[in-house]
């Protein structure tokens, strides 16, 4: 298993949060001697001495493994810029980190602004993705690093890979388990060879290298294996492909946590087995990828549709997501619970358990109900004022729906680039004494 650098830091949320969201502060150190040894940790804040000290703690540490300590702080009357620095003594050796982040003064938790997106590398569905399918096979790696670019542009600076595999089976609906997997990967993977019919060589690369360029934070989506499994072979299979990626990809900077590209329902399955398979392959996951690096956060994005349902299933899993990411409140069926009350369920859920609740925010309307278009901005904003629930806003997705207008490649036309200019424009009328310099 190979690790890539020995020291790593991670703020939860990256770069700026609300005065009413703390800061979670995860800091891992790599023990590569041969004998046990204590890491000692240091966090301050602003001063790097003891009047900045918020947090020190002593680990025992593994030969060849991690040492791992987190720190919430809290960030209510602390509006305005800070440093945050993370110190680590372990076997004689002194190492120090530090990162900016932005706290804003607000009474809620979400900022209201969308803070990141979704790229999708090639779309799941043809008929959704009309607007855009073919041209966006046609980008090269250039392309994918302008799209890193434009969402810099407009302060979107947490960018969420949906997948790095591309096979459309469902759970309960396939033989992967007799026949092989047959999903073709979107960048050169040892594990399974093969390539995805686009114009990249490797898209990954692409946006994690421009991402480091950037500042910008990187979620790489684990997957797909087939929509909603969350089985034994599913789990399998997600802890070879995370391994590969971070073997591949983990000594960029912005390689910021895991996605786990299956999604779900609310319900979280609607059969206690689903239910428990779903508990059982984060647990196991989120275990795995605690060895590859223990700070790096992994992210879960279902919809919000009868959450009651899903019961005490809820605080089991979320024992294990760092982050949940949930979608799509705006179209709640009708036999749900409203909105509001889903997101404040979900919000002391997450609370309880010690996870991070974001939103992924729809930026499209379908057309006949069916194909992707973007949403007229005043809609978009209407949902970013809806609930306050949210630590940080992400938007599904920024490819095919949005496009800097200097763009090579615009998939989705001239409408895409009318919602980023409508967007740039509401950034800067309504949040311009808000963006991290």
């Amino acid at each position: 298993m190979k690790t890539n650098n020995d020291f790593k830091m991670t703020l939860i949320p990256p770069s700026e949060c609300s005065e009413a969201a703390d800061l979670e502060i995860r800091v891992a150190v790599f023990n590569d001697s041969a004998t046990k040894q204590n890491a000692v940790f240091f966090i301050y804040v602003d001063e790097f001495d003891q009047t900045g000290l918020v947090s020190n703690c002593k680990i025992e540490s593994d030969p060849h493994k991690w040492a791992f300590h987190n720190f919430k702080w809290k960030t209510t009357g602390k509006a305005g810029l800070h440093i945050v620095y993370a110190k680590v003594i372990i076997n004689g050796k002194t190492s120090v980190k530090s990162c900016p982040v932005n706290v804003i003064k607000s009474g809620t938790r979400t900022l209201e602004k969308i803070s990141g997106a979704w790229v999708g590398i090639n779309h799941w569905c043809e008929k959704e993705s009309k607007y855009w399918k073919d041209e966006i096979k046609e980008m090269t790696d250039e392309d994918w690093r302008q799209i890193v670019r434009g969402m810099n542009e407009i302060d979107m600076n947490t960018i969420v890979i949906q997948e790095v595999f591309r096979n459309q089976e469902y759970v309960g609906k396939h033989n992967i388990e007799k026949n092989g997997y047959k999903g073709i990967p979107f960048y050169p993977s040892k594990l399974y060879p093969g390539k995805m019919n686009i114009a990249a060589v490797d898209p990954i690369e692409a946006i994690l290298d421009e991402a480091d360029k950037t500042g910008s934070y990187v979620l790489p989506g684990v997957g797909l294996y087939a929509w909603f499994d969350y089985t034994e072979g599913s789990l399998e299979w997600h802890k070879k492909i995370a391994e590969e990626l971070w073997d591949m990809y983990g000594h960029h900077k912005s390689f910021y946590g895991w996605y786990v590209s299956e999604e779900g329902p609310g319900d979280l399955g609607g059969s206690d087995t689903r239910r428990q398979e779903i508990v059982h392959f984060f647990k196991e996951l989120k275990a795995f990828t605690r060895k590859l690096c223990p700070d790096k956060p992994v992210m879960l994005a279902p919809n919000c549709y009868h959450v009651p349902a899903g019961g005490e299933y809820w605080p089991k899993l979320l024992k294990n997501v760092d982050i949940l990411c949930p979608f799509a409140f705006h179209r709640m069926p009708e036999d749900d619970i409203s909105p509001k009350e889903s997101a404040n369920l979900l919000q002391k859920l997450c609370d309880d358990a010690g996870c991070h609740m974001w939103l992924d925010m729809e930026v499209f309307l379908f057309e006949n109900g069916v194909s992707l278009y973007p949403r007229p901005i005043e809609q978009i904003i209407e949902d970013m004022k809806m609930l306050p629930n949210f630590e940080k806003i992400l938007c599904y997705q920024y490819p095919g729906l949005m496009n800097a207008p200097w763009a090579r490649k615009k998939p989705g036309g001239i409408r895409t680039v009318k919602l980023f200019n409508d967007y740039k424009s509401f950034l800067k009328k309504d949040h311009s004494d808000k963006v991290l310099a």
